[in-house]
C-alpha cells in the first residue's frame, strides 16, 4: 500500500468515525437543540465524505468498505457499557464531547491537507478536486466545535 492510499484508508476511517460521533452527540444531547441539530447535519457531511473518498479509493483499486452494521446482541453490550459507565456532571458531559468532535474533525483536516498535497504532487486533478470540495466542510465541522466550545465554557464550567 503507498502512501495515498494509506491517506485514504485512515480518512476514510476518520470521517466514518466522526460521522457516528456526532450522530452518538446528537442523540445524548437531545435537549441542547442546537447542538442536536447541527450535529446531525455535520454528520452527514462526514458521512458523503466518506462516500466520496471510498469511491476515489475504488478507482485507485482500493476497496474501503463501509463499517457493518453492529449485531443486535453488540448494540445492547455496547447499551449496557454506557448505562454502567461512571458519568460525569451533564455540562462536563456536553463539552467532553465537543472536545472530542473537535479533535476529531481536526485530525481529519490534517489528513484532507495531506491528500491534497500528495494530489499536487502526484499532479492527481481527481483527488484533488475531492480534498478541495470536501475540506472545507471539514474546517467548518472545526470552527462549529470551536464555538461551541467558546460559547458554552464559561456558563458550564463557572455554574454552581
Amino acid at each position: 500500500m503507498n502512501g495515498t492510499s494509506a491517506v485514504l484508508r485512515t480518512l476514510h476511517h476518520g470521517e466514518l468515525a466522526l460521522q457516528q460521533d456526532l450522530l452518538a452527540a446528537a442523540d445524548r444531547h437531545r435537549d441542547e437543540a442546537e447542538l442536536h441539530h447541527v450535529a446531525s447535519d455535520l454528520a452527514g457531511w462526514s458521512g458523503e465524505h466518506a462516500r466520496r473518498i471510498a469511491d476515489a479509493a475504488a478507482d485507485r483499486g482500493l476497496h474501503l468498505p463501509a463499517p457493518p452494521e453492529p449485531a443486535p446482541l453488540t448494540r445492547l453490550r455496547r447499551k449496557a457499557a454506557e448505562d454502567l459507565a461512571p458519568r460525569p456532571a451533564p455540562e462536563l458531559a456536553l463539552l467532553d464531547d465537543l472536545c472530542a468532535l473537535h479533535l476529531d474533525a481536526t485530525r481529519n483536516s490534517l489528513h484532507w491537507e495531506m491528500l491534497a498535497q500528495a494530489a499536487q504532487a502526484l499532479r492527481d486533478s481527481a483527488l484533488l478536486d475531492l480534498a478541495t470540495r470536501c475540506h472545507p466542510q471539514t474546517l467548518r465541522q472545526m470552527r462549529w466545535t470551536n464555538s461551541m466550545i467558546k460559547t458554552l465554557s464559561p456558563q458550564l464550567l463557572t455554574a454552581d
